[in-house]
């Protein structure tokens, strides 16, 4: 080992080295990358700190808004893929970084920190890497429903007593839009979209994003919601009079939301980007991630029975690339069918 080596060991540490690999000595002053991402900014912002303290490179960070979670992002990718502007794409679901890899927007990467990550997680040709996520959950309002009277599978949703009592966020966008094809791919086209009929005949409310779901049942002016771990997690540690159910435990689970993280071809900072990608697949922003509330389980510990080697949560793991070349002809028969 020479003497460079032995000084970039002491000023980084090995374990940085080995998150930031390619970097080397060099200062990361006046450096920067910039990443996509359609985390809520609460989250991703410690992210981006914990790593400019880490790394010195500046973050610049650009975020959806969350009627169009992801979707406006990945628009946002195609319309600039003649010059780049993003170095990575951080997503908070699977359905629009699979998109992109279609289109020719991705550059494969190997990261070093996703060696221990589950080959499910991980894309065979190297474009996208899942890392820490959520699920999908159903919230109630206590006040109006006793959590024995709450649904417990899906289905349920549809039964008449439900009437008029629940909402949802609009599945054309987020990880409501991939709830839905994982829906249509497990139950089927037929069965799927009579289900989706039947929740447009028991007056389901579509709303804009996960957060008005968690605020009007919160209010009271909706019995119940689906929304995502996060947004329940957040109800419950406000202290609001709010229940939670985990959906289809005693069949297929609760849907798993894996994040995603992808480097964008030809971006501006490459050798940035990969390093930044390499800081988000480690353990160390697995667990800042969970300690935020952001996420509830890492990747990491999924395992092929759809438990987790922490809890007896039961989850739905789908194969993202088939739920990906769905989702157009599927989101067309689902809108008309939820009439939105």
């Amino acid at each position: 080992m020479t003497r460079k080596t032995f000084a970039c060991l002491g000023i980084f540490g090995f374990s940085i080295l080995a998150a930031f690999s390619g970097l080397g000595c060099r200062s990361g002053q006046g450096r920067e990358v910039v990443v996509y991402t359609s985390v809520d900014p609460s989250y991703a912002k410690v992210i981006f700190a914990d790593f400019e303290a880490e790394s010195r490179i500046k973050v610049k960070g650009v975020f959806d808004v969350e009627a169009t979670k992801s979707a406006g992002l990945a628009n946002r990718l195609i319309a600039e893929s003649n010059h780049p502007q993003a170095d990575v794409f951080w997503s908070g679901e699977p359905l629009h970084i699979l998109d992109l890899k279609t289109k020719g927007i991705l550059e494969p990467y190997r990261s070093p920190s996703a060696e221990d990550i589950p080959s499910s997680f991980k894309d065979s040709q190297l474009f996208w890497t899942g890392l820490s996520g959520r699920y999908r959950v159903l919230i109630f309002n206590k006040d109006s429903l006793k959590a024995e009277d709450a649904p417990r599978s899906m289905l349920d949703l549809t039964d008449e007593k439900y009437g008029n009592r629940i909402a949802i966020a609009n599945p054309l966008f987020g990880t409501t839009t991939f709830h839905f094809i994982s829906l249509y791919l497990a139950m089927g086209e037929p069965a799927a979209l009579d289900f989706c009929e039947k929740l447009k005949a028991n007056r389901v409310r579509i709303v804009d994003g996960n957060s008005v779901v968690r605020k009007l049942v919160e209010l009271g002016e909706i019995e119940m919601g689906l929304t995502d771990s996060d947004d329940a997690d957040l109800s419950l540690s406000s202290g609001m009079n709010v229940g939670v159910v985990l959906l289809d435990q005693e069949s297929s689970g609760a849907l798993f939301i894996p994040n995603m993280v992808a480097l964008i071809k030809k971006g501006p900072n490459p050798e940035e980007g990969r390093a930044f990608i390499d800081y988000l697949l480690s353990r160390e922003a697995d667990r800042k991630l969970a300690d935020l509330g952001w996420t509830k389980v890492s990747v990491r510990d999924v395992l092929t029975s759809g438990l987790t080697s922490e809890s007896k949560v039961k989850y739905d793991v789908v194969d993202y690339e088939r739920a990906a070349a769905a989702k157009q002809a599927a989101l067309k028969q689902i809108k008309e069918r939820l009439g939105i």
